[in-house]
């Protein structure tokens, strides 16, 4: 079962081994950064930061950055075994006799289990603190050198428009996950979304213009009136994965949590902005709110997981109106920039996960691969099925029409018999199976709003290279050759006789 809250989390990784203790005192000011990227991009352990310059708070980093870590955070042994669950509940077997039907009735109670508990009490709650509400005795880092800084690449309109609070000038809470609701239906939403600190009670609320808080926001707006949400840090070791999955509007992500915790999640209503519940077993919640009425706040710049900064914009202002804590918090922080990083992580659990679902819109798909060069959106490696001509550049317009897969800007279709994990692999057939005049397709359409490449925000051309064996039909007159590969006979002799030829050991 997964860990009902961070601090079990983070005693199970002790246990295991797969943290580590700092016990020198550090600096949130790039310092932490610099540490946990040397370490994350090595395959190294979770860092706790036991002393903190300036904060009475330990920092938890690199929580999720391996493999084994994001298994374990999920309770399973492997993302394929998340991914079984979640085909088994999008696509479940209809039982036909008597004792099939009772043999199912466990699940459809397992079901019945996963919408989230209010509960009157949570230990997030143990320490509140209202009129001495105070963000910036949060541990939040600077992670990169240019982070907050508008003197460069920064319009001169914005710049007249800031409001710093000088020590935290470029602090972001950058692990929270933010809960808003739909005013209309009621709808919950947790979006994991960044934080920018700029005073004791006010930071920066960023989302892009696609996100269900973003929704959410526009329909507070258009009613003129304010929009409760709380910033969550902590909870139950599945909530911040199902802060990042791409869910539909109308699938709440605590329900969803509950799903990957195998039973309920227990909410508590906020405590000056009550009709907002969070993770009762949450380390800390910055509770507030936005005002239509408010101009809007500068935020950013902020080195992202492009690698690059992204540029300041324009984002409301969070109105901070409690902060709330365990007795003895501990405050979990990502760092985000050039892959490999933590956030890594997620996203592969999420093409892992997602698989079966993205296979019941497209079921052309036998495998996928977001590689880590191309920081999710940038890039995906598509395995098929080949069966008619052009079905290739079906598949790829059909991704280009899913969900969150719509932002992708390059996509490489390969044969069934190609590994898509394999990097090289896919890298060969790309360059021996495309007549550039003819395998490749240029589009246009949505980006993500972070691709700097792009000549407009969040639009800009696309492009889906056929990697595939070419058929009739598609343009070639010539007999396509066969590819060089070894029998099954020869290759199992020469595995079995390997140590007679007196070779080192053979991948």
């Amino acid at each position: 079962m997964p860990a009902a809250d961070l601090q079990t989390f983070v005693n199970e990784l002790e246990r295991r081994r797969l943290l580590r203790r700092i016990p020198v005192e550090v600096d949130p000011e790039l310092e932490i950064t610099e540490i946990a990227d040397r370490v994350t991009k090595a395959g190294g352990p979770a860092l706790l930061f036991e002393r903190v310059k300036g904060h009475d708070m330990p920092v938890l980093i690199n929580t999720f950055g391996t493999r084994e870590r994001m298994c374990l955070a999920l309770g399973v042994e492997s993302f394929e075994e998340m991914a079984a669950r979640a085909q088994a509940l999008i696509k479940p077997e209809i039982p036909t006799t008597l004792m099939e039907k009772i043999k199912k009735l466990p699940e459809l109670a397992k079901l019945g289990s996963l919408p989230p508990r209010i509960v009157k009490r949570g230990v997030c709650q143990e320490v509140v603190r209202i009129d001495d509400a105070d963000v910036t005795r949060l541990p939040a880092l600077k992670c990169w050198p240019l982070d907050g800084d508008l003197s460069r690449n920064t319009p001169s309109e914005l710049q007249s428009r800031t409001e710093l609070h000088e020590p935290t000038r470029g602090r972001y809470i950058t692990f929270a996950g933010v809960y808003t609701k739909d005013p209309d239906s009621g709808e919950r939403n947790i979006g994991m979304y960044r934080v920018q600190v700029f005073g004791p009670k006010l930071c920066a609320m960023h989302w892009h213009m696609h996100h269900d808080g973003a929704r959410h926001w526009r329909k507070y707006q258009r009613r003129g009136e304010c929009m409760p949400l709380a910033a969550v840090l902590g909870g139950p070791a599945v909530m911040p994965y199902a802060a990042t999955c791409p869910l539909p509007p109308d699938l709440d992500e605590a329900m969803f949590a509950g799903f990957l915790n195998q039973g309920a999640i227990d909410l508590v209503p906020c405590v000056t902005q009550p009709r907002i519940e969070v993770p009762a077993t949450a380390e800390i919640v910055v509770e507030g709110y936005l005002d239509p009425e408010d101009p809007p706040i500068v935020e950013g710049p902020f080195g992202d997981h492009t690698g690059f900064y992204s540029t300041a914009d324009l984002y409301p202002r969070f109105h901070v109106t409690a902060v709330t804590h365990r007795y003895k918090p501990v405050f979990p922080a990502t760092v985000v920039g050039k892959p490999p990083q933590e956030d890594y992580w997620l996203g592969k659990a999420t093409e892992r996960i997602f698989l079966p679902m993205l296979q019941m819109i497209i079921p052309d798909i036998i495998d996928y691969n977001l590689p880590m060069f191309g920081c999710f959106h940038n890039c995906a490696f598509v395995k098929i099925r080949k069966e008619y001509p052009y079905q290739a550049r079906r598949v790829m317009h059909a991704i280009w029409g899913a969900g969150q897969m719509a932002f992708t800007k390059m996509i490489v279709v390969v044969d069934e018999h190609v590994d898509v994990q394999d990097e090289q692999a896919v890298l060969f057939h790309m360059c021996a199976n495309v007549d550039p005049r003819r395998d490749i397709v240029i589009t246009e359409g949505p980006l993500d709003i972070l691709d700097h490449a792009a000549a407009e925000t969040g639009v800009g051309g696309k492009i889906g290279i056929d990697a595939t064996r070419k058929i009739p039909g598609e343009g070639t007159i010539r007999d396509w050759p066969d590819e060089i590969e070894m029998t099954a006979e020869v290759r199992e002799r020469v595995t079995r006789r390997w140590a007679e030829y007196g070779l080192e050991k053979s991948g």
